[in-house]
């Protein structure tokens, strides 16, 4: 299958999530992406469960068609062969602390000046030119700062994160766009250039996209919420049986489902009668809605909403997820048959290419390709002191 990044070669010294939830974007669109680890090998090698060690169910879930290469940076001579890959390649993306690569002389200016077409990412925990340029980072610090915990207490009391690493991969998500439209333009351009994503500004505009809300304004028209995702209602609504996702969103939805449960003054009710006002008495609007859901079982319920075009759903465990009917009309889980690990599942690259799901390739193993990366550009010279690091790795 020809893939729209067939031909770019990214040298990815990220790790944990973030990172490599980036570069396996790039290479589940075709790019060859080489995993450059030290020794020990990336963190979530050993996070979860395995059939083999250094092989963890986290590091499968986000390294996915990509090669490894180990090289200790901090040796001169795995320094220089790394600074060999770098020059040959499209993109260089790390995650790296940038003071800790400026003393290596991996810094934008010094690779950019060695190849100048080279697009240079830096996944910083924040902006460089900050005063917080430089900290570490992780998905929980940058949830708290980022006011996804306090908006977690408006609604439950305490603060707490989101229960999924969301400042990693929306940081990795942004992180890949922005490394894809440097691509662009250093394709049009013929010049290359250093990227920057920090954590903290990403998830700040993550967030803010609707809570920012009156704060659009100056002076403010009103706070720095949006009402209708922070509504204490807005949650499953019970059945008599169990829960049904509704989202009645335009007049016409809210409308039809008055009528259905034979309220129709309802939908005319001053305090509902178009989206502004609809928001503005949000907490009203799902209280009374929540008090007709439960005269009927989810099955009846989710039956009528099809038949009237009002977007409703149940709610799936995440086990259910493996049967559900359009997943696996779609074939989305993507099953790898691995000598060692047997059957692996993944889950499939959600986007199709002229109408086919891009294939998956197995994870790799801590310097799996090691041989056969240095042997295409380097000199066999170089390649002892490779193997030795990768030994090290394994042991």
């Amino acid at each position: 299958m020809k893939l729209p990044l067939n031909g770019v070669r990214v040298i990815d010294l990220t790790s944990v999530a973030m990172g490599p939830f980036a570069s396996q974007w790039l290479g589940d669109l075709g790019a060859d992406v080489i995993k450059v680890e030290s020794p020990a090998g990336d963190s979530t090698r050993y996070t979860g469960p395995t059939r083999e060690r250094g092989m963890s169910a986290l590091f499968l879930g986000s390294n996915r068609n990509k090669r490894s290469v180990v090289l200790d940076v901090k040796h001169d001579q795995d320094r220089d062969t790394l600074l060999t890959l770098i020059k040959g390649a499209d993109i260089f993306m790390h995650s790296v602390r940038p003071q800790k690569l400026r003393k290596l002389g991996l810094d934008p200016g010094a690779l950019l000046q060695r190849n100048p077409r080279l697009v240079y990412a830096g996944l910083h925990g924040f902006a460089e030119q900050g005063p917080y340029g430089g900290r570490p980072a992780y998905d929980d610090i940058i949830q708290g700062m980022s006011g996804s915990a306090a908006l977690m207490q408006r609604l439950g009391g305490e603060p707490r994160y989101f229960p999924t690493i969301m400042a990693d991969k929306t940081s990795g998500l942004i992180a890949c766009i922005a490394i894809l439209s440097a691509l662009r333009g250093r394709d049009a351009s013929g010049e290359g250039c250093f990227v920057e994503i920090p954590m903290f500004e990403s998830m700040v505009s993550f967030n803010l996209l609707e809570h920012l809300y009156g704060l659009h304004f100056e002076p403010p028209l009103g706070p720095p919420v949006y009402p209708r995702v922070m509504s204490p209602s807005r949650r499953p609504f019970a059945t008599r049986d169990g829960y049904v996702c509704l989202m009645p969103y335009t007049d016409r939805h809210w409308a039809a489902f008055f009528e259905a449960v034979g309220a129709p003054e309802i939908a005319a009710d001053k305090r509902f009668a178009d989206i502004t006002l609809r928001t503005e008495n949000i907490d009203a609007l799902y209280a009374i809605a929540a008090e007709f859901l439960t005269s009927r079982s989810s099955a009846e319920w989710l039956a009528l909403f099809d038949r009237l075009e009002i977007p409703a759903a149940p709610i799936l465990e995440v086990d259910q997820i493996m049967d559900d009917a359009h997943l696996v009309a779609t074939n989305f889980f993507q099953t790898v048959q691995d000598q060692r690990m047997g059957t692996v599942r993944y889950t499939g690259i959600p986007v199709l290419i002229d109408g086919e799901r891009p294939p998956v390739r197995m994870a790799p193993r801590l310097g799996e390709h090691n041989e056969e990366i240095l042997g295409e550009i380097v000199p066999t010279d170089v390649q002892p002191r490779a193997r030795e690091a990768c030994a090290r790795g394994d042991e």
